[in-house]
């Protein structure tokens, strides 16, 4: 039963990454990580490895949208540095997924809607964050051109205000909001799998 809910959430990942990679939705400029939520569900129901495993999916998909240049600002880093590119996009989903499920598992039996809400939150911080640390670091010279060419006056005011500023506000409040949701999922899972 468990693999067979690790799939089914996989298989959610796939499908919310390909719609948000490849149609065109976006918020401004900006495509919300949708895919993040079944990350955190997983997560939380089956703990830090699962977790991972679910961001190491959307991961695959991330890198395959850097790649065929679907994400223009990931295929412009890409173009920069394609290793490390794709290693950062692997390693920011994996670590994600991880750290939302170690974030409740470590808390859940003190208080179990905080542990859920710190997860949802450790999450998407977490991915944003190592991207980043990755663009203010080893794609520093290539974001500051970006940043120039925008008027910005540092790469990290840049990449605060127009690169994740809006996307990562989006995706914090959509995985607040729907904290008291994935509770309700989670629990009727775990009341099937009794």
């Amino acid at each position: 039963m468990r693999l067979t809910q690790i799939a089914i959430l996989a298989a959610l990942v796939i499908v919310l990454q390909l719609i948000g990679s490849f149609t065109g939705i976006k918020i401004g400029p900006f495509t919300p990580t949708l895919a993040l939520i079944p990350i955190i569900i997983g997560a939380v129901l089956y703990g830090p490895s699962a977790g991972a495993f679910l961001g190491a999916v959307f991961s695959v998909i991330v890198c395959i949208a850097v790649v065929t240049g679907a994400d223009v600002g990931g295929q412009l880093m890409f173009q920069y540095n394609p290793a490390v590119t794709l290693i950062l996009c692997m390693v920011k989903g994996t670590l994600a997924g991880f750290a939302g499920g170690a974030i409740y598992r470590s808390l859940a039996k003190t208080n179990d809607l905080a542990a859920l809400a710190l997860a949802a939150v450790v999450t998407p911080v977490v991915n944003t964050g190592i991207l980043c640390a990755g663009m203010m670091t080893v794609f520093a010279p290539l974001v500051s051109g970006w940043a120039e060419g925008a008027g910005a006056d540092s790469i990290g005011k840049f990449i605060l205000f127009s690169v994740v500023g809006v996307n990562f506000l989006f995706e914090l409040v959509l995985d607040a909001v729907l904290v008291p949701v994935i509770r309700r999922i989670i629990s009727a899972v775990s009341k099937n799998k009794s």
